[in-house]
């Protein structure tokens, strides 16, 4: 018997080579998820020597390095009570459901909450895996689902997949809710939101994307249909909101959680910053840091992937989706050296070139996917062990 993580209801006949006869989620999905473990355990084996050969420890460089260290901070003590001064970076920053969840698997297991946090985001990149899966699946087929599942898993920045950070748990809880949405489980894709909106500033998106396609089919449904789209569309961004308003009464004023964020340099600006980075960068920086060269390829190719989204005619939810992520990753006028790992959840975005490896000669496709793995593998030991900062 094969276990199945979300069922699949029953839903009109599905384009292209989708429609062959049906496997339960799991073995379906086995080729995909093999082919992310092969890729991220690449990566793995690349950091390890890497770490080794300049003598750093791999486990406490994936599990207590950096925003890792953040989220065990509040799970150990909680959030602060006080916004701080000049220079001083608050934990409201970092949303809650991670830190819960480290706090609430480390009460009933023996190991360290760092060893937790990291088995969990292990955990997490798997369902990540086999929701980005699920969605290309049902809208291209089992080929593309499987291409588009290893093609996250050789994001640039998909070091941080395995690390004590959030990116795969956000992923996760995004892919599934697109998933829903799809297949109109309206309970399950607002639960889902709500769960992103916990977890990621960027969470508003999972939200926008969810009410957005909610709303739409409301207006086309049935009465019970219609109820249950709009109660969707309703609850789909309190998590965000619930967490944004926490803040504000935590501090005791109505700007709180923006107050936070300016502790961290983070406002919105619209993009000038980006495109003032991008022109620095990429036109007048002589030599530029090599890292901030492949964040600035990632969102110049981010913004003309999202072009062929919109021309391929995605659907309304995910092109919410990635259309929120952008403009808000796009438009931030604070840190630049994340914007690669903060937009890594937008799988819909690789949707084009999944479509096309997928559509390959085979050993064209291997090529194209053996060449984005050693990438990846190498791009993310350079983040972690030869760029000063964060990933």
């Amino acid at each position: 018997m094969s276990p199945v993580l979300i069922p699949r209801p029953s839903v009109p006949a599905r384009r292209g080579p989708a429609a062959a006869p049906r496997l339960g989620l799991l073995r379906r999905a086995a080729p995909a998820l093999l082919g992310y473990l092969a890729v991220r355990l690449l990566g793995l084996a690349v950091l390890a020597h890497w770490a080794h050969g300049r003598g750093r420890g791999l486990w406490p460089l994936l599990a207590t390095s950096w925003d890792s260290g953040w989220y065990l901070q509040i799970a150990d003590r909680g959030y602060d009570h006080e916004l701080g001064g000049p220079g001083h970076h608050d934990n409201l920053a970092f949303f809650p459901l991670f830190p819960a969840l480290i706090k609430a698997f480390a009460a009933v297991t023996p190991g360290s909450r760092a060893s937790v946090a990291l088995v969990l985001a292990g955990v997490c990149s798997l369902l990540a895996a086999l929701g980005v899966f699920a969605v290309g699946d049902r809208l291209h087929g089992r080929r593309t689902g499987t291409v588009l599942a290893v093609l996250w898993g050789a994001a640039p920045a998909a070091a941080v997949q395995w690390m004590g950070y959030t990116e795969s748990l956000f992923t996760a809880l995004a892919a599934w809710a697109l998933y829903a949405v799809l297949n109109r489980r309206w309970a399950w894709a607002a639960a889902l939101a709500v769960g992103a909106g916990l977890t990621r500033p960027t969470g508003v998106a999972v939200a926008a994307a969810v009410s957005v396609a909610a709303l739409q089919a409301a207006r086309t449904g049935g009465r019970g249909g219609r109820a249950a789209a709009l109660a969707a569309a309703v609850a789909a961004p309190t998590g965000w909101l619930g967490y944004v308003a926490w803040v504000g009464l935590r501090l005791d004023r109505w700007d709180g959680y923006l107050a936070v964020q300016r502790t961290w340099t983070n406002q919105w600006d619209g993009g000038l910053t980006t495109l003032r980075m991008l022109r620095g960068l990429l036109v007048l920086s002589a030599r530029p840091p090599l890292f901030l060269v492949a964040v600035s390829a990632v969102l110049v190719l981010s913004a003309a992937l999202y072009v062929l989204c919109v021309a391929g005619r995605q659907p309304l939810p995910l092109l919410v989706f990635g259309g929120v992520l952008l403009v808000v990753v796009l438009g931030s006028a604070g840190v630049y050296f994340p914007r690669a790992r903060f937009l890594m959840p937008g799988f819909p975005l690789l949707l084009p070139v999944a479509l096309a490896v997928s559509r390959a000669r085979p050993a064209a496709a291997a090529v194209v996917l053996g060449l984005a793995a050693l990438t990846s593998a190498w791009l993310g030991g350079h983040m972690l062990l030869v760029w000063p900062g964060p990933p």
